[in-house]
């Protein structure tokens, strides 16, 4: 039986006309499946008896199991689902002033092993199927409950988008489908470790904001955090950057997990605003979030300041993101699908 939410417009329209229906009953059960988030075939009422009953012949509306939700006091949420074949994932609710962001996972665990990131310490599994990243949408907007909403989005979560590159364009495109999520284009927000070859492809194919994962200013540091760095070094990265096609007012985030002692210091700051010019970009600083079993440490506050001051005397747009969620691991790089019950 296909889940109805691993599909897109397209194929359901396919599969309508495979019925002998008229084209807009694809429209109706896409607006069912994920704008409306019908838990089932039943659930769409003003879709025919007789319709149904053949829809549930060959297809099911089927959900993610929520193991177990963390909230933390500064309000971020983190809940772990089960899948279908019993691997499980994390996903976080992040509050902020007239929003509620998702992060959502797109890989069961992670291949790419960077030093300062848990998710890859428990190694990778598999990609996600699109259901099953439609799914943590669903599952967030339960918990929520019928007086808030998610609405942004940011595939920021366990593993690496570009790695799942097919499911993943899928999924942002029915997000920002008018006809289902509806979320602005500007509200999807995928974040890389730098995969150059899925750079260039996003870049023809959507039209989502594009985070990167920098964290260093020379291979060597790079590649010590980021093996990626090796098969993609920073020239290499900055140079698919450089040719990204920018529609409107865009521009690309560059992300920097800021590690004391290794990368944050007034020289590399001063080499990240040369190695930037030419790319339309903002640029968000994290101060490190330790895990068990790290070598690694937080910077100084005041190292963390001095860094972005000469980011912003050069002219760049500069945040300082301090995470949520720390308390109950739900912060950036924190991730890795623990569950403490039975």
């Amino acid at each position: 039986m296909r889940n109805l939410r691993d599909m897109t417009y397209d194929e359901l329209l396919e599969a309508v006309q495979a019925f002998g229906e008229k084209p807009y009953r694809a429209e109706q059960l896409f607006g069912w499946v994920y704008k409306k988030l019908a838990p089932d075939i039943d659930s769409m009422t003003d879709v025919s008896k007789a319709f149904r009953e053949r829809l549930k012949g060959e297809f099911v509306v089927s959900g993610s199991k929520v193991l177990d939700i963390k909230r933390s006091p500064d309000g971020a949420q983190k809940f772990l689902s089960e899948l279908e074949d019993g691997s499980r994932i994390e996903s976080v609710i992040i509050p902020e002033t007239g929003r509620l962001t998702l992060c959502v996972s797109t890989q069961a665990g992670c291949a790419l092993g960077c030093r300062f990131c848990m998710t890859g310490k428990s190694g990778f599994t598999r990609n996600l199927t699109l259901s099953e990243l439609v799914n943590q949408v669903v599952s967030a907007n339960e918990i929520l409950g019928k007086d808030a909403r998610i609405t942004n989005i940011v595939l920021m979560g366990m593993g690496e988008p570009l790695n799942n590159y097919d499911n993943v364009l899928k999924f942002t495109q029915v997000l920002t489908d008018g006809r289902g999520f509806g979320f602005s284009h500007n509200r999807v927000t995928l974040s890389t470790s730098g995969v150059v070859p899925g750079i260039k492809r996003l870049g023809a194919e959507s039209n989502v904001s594009l985070a990167v994962s920098l964290n260093a200013t020379t291979d060597e540091v790079r590649t010590k955090l980021m093996p990626i760095n090796k098969k993609y070094p920073i020239a290499d990265l900055l140079e698919a950057l450089r040719a990204y096609p920018f529609k409107g007012k865009r521009h690309i985030t560059i992300e920097y997990v800021l590690i004391k002692g290794l990368n944050d210091t007034l020289a590399d700051s001063k080499r990240l605003a040369v190695l930037l010019r030419g790319i339309p970009c903002k640029i968000n600083l994290i101060p490190f979030n330790p895990f068990p079993g790290s070598q690694f440490e937080r910077p100084q506050n005041a190292s963390v300041m001095a860094f972005g001051k000469v980011l912003r005397d050069a002219g760049y747009m500069v945040m300082i993101r301090m995470s949520k969620g720390a308390e109950i691991e739900a912060a950036c790089g924190q991730l890795r699908a623990r569950y403490d019950g039975a």
